[in-house]
């Protein structure tokens, strides 16, 4: 099978193809990513000897770049791509709506031309708004996103299903709750607080601390997704999640306890504008139909995750400072500028 990756230079989309090429030598993976600020070839360092790897530097908006990545000859995609930051999108929308919108609609429109055989659309929890306490959201639950991010999020989720209702397109719909693990940008919580705390620096908690997650080891989110690619019609929709909200307080002081430093670290900040309380989700669907069930606990996953950062520093010094966008910064530009293939 071979298998487009988009955004395959992130935290996920890395963790994915290395995925793939491990279980399967009938895997060939093409990893297609613009190399935003979240984009890093070091998160494929590894991979770059494998003759069934491909890096393509490119964007998904960019439809004659899509057009012909495709039509050299693809089977399935698992599109991650996507801007994903909350904060971020709150304080400018447009890239979000231009990568995550019409991205997801140019990589739909050459499914349609070139009939590749399975399209994954890698979704998020927050597509469905604040779950009440005691609910856990099904595939059929309402959208009711609350912030640009899960707005944009959402809309190719619809773009989604509207290809696979209109065209017949093999459209899967996968929305997982929060993932965490090595090579995750340390923008993100458990990242944050880690590499913080390895640095004696203050970890920022939003609010009172209380809001609910439900956290999934990436790797479990990996096996899942591999899980839907190899089954025979699938659904339009598939939850993935670990089925464990925990308070991002109580989170956070797991975390401090691991890295062996004082609570004292803890720095409540101003709520994010329109913090979603608890996100939830029930996974039974992909349970029944792929036998898929996470196999790491949180506690066994964030031990894993804390220890990587710890013997990693070179990695993620060198994404806090911005090192590795000054190291790649030529590479970057010419590749983008023509030389686009690795």
């Amino acid at each position: 099978m071979r298998v487009l990756v988009t955004g395959g230079a992130g935290f996920i989309g890395s963790h994915f193809a290395r995925h793939l090429l491990r279980a399967s030598m009938d895997y060939r993976v093409t990893v297609l990513d613009k190399l935003t600020y979240a984009g890093n070839l070091d998160n494929l360092r590894d991979l770059e000897a494998d003759a069934r790897y491909r890096f393509i530097a490119g964007d998904v908006a960019d439809r004659e770049c899509v057009q012909a990545v495709i039509g050299g000859g693809i089977d399935a995609i698992v599109h991650f791509a996507a801007e994903t930051h909350v904060d971020r999108s709150i304080l400018d929308a447009g890239a979000f709506v231009r990568t995550n919108v019409q991205g997801t609609q140019v990589l739909l429109d050459a499914v349609l031309r070139h009939g590749v055989e399975r399209y994954i659309q890698v979704s998020t929890d927050e597509v469905y708004g604040p779950a009440p306490d005691g609910v856990a959201f099904a595939e059929d639950g309402p959208l009711n996103p609350s912030s640009p991010y899960a707005a944009s999020k959402a809309a190719a989720d619809l773009l989604c299903q509207a290809y696979r209702k209109t065209h017949g397109l093999p459209v899967v719909i996968a929305r997982c709750t929060n993932n965490y693990g090595p090579y995750q940008f340390p923008e993100k919580f458990i990242p944050l607080m880690i590499t913080n705390a390895l640095e004696g620096k203050p970890v920022p908690i939003y609010g009172d601390g209380q809001q609910e997650r439900d956290w999934l080891f990436v790797e479990d989110h990996c096996a899942a997704l591999r899980a839907l690619l190899q089954l025979h019609r699938p659904a339009p929709a598939f939850n993935i999640a670990a089925g464990r909200t925990v308070p991002n307080l109580v989170l956070a002081g797991m975390v401090l306890d691991l890295v062996g430093v004082p609570r004292s670290l803890l720095e409540f900040v101003g709520d994010r504008p329109a913090h979603d309380r608890r996100y939830a989700l029930n996974a039974d669907r992909i349970t029944t139909a792929a036998g898929w069930q996470p196999r790491r606990s949180l506690e066994d996953g964030l031990a894993d995750t804390v220890e990587w950062f710890r013997t990693h520093p070179a990695w993620w010094h060198a994404v806090k400072t911005g090192e590795y966008l000054r190291h790649y910064a030529a590479w970057y530009h010419g590749a983008l500028g023509g030389s686009s293939q690795r």
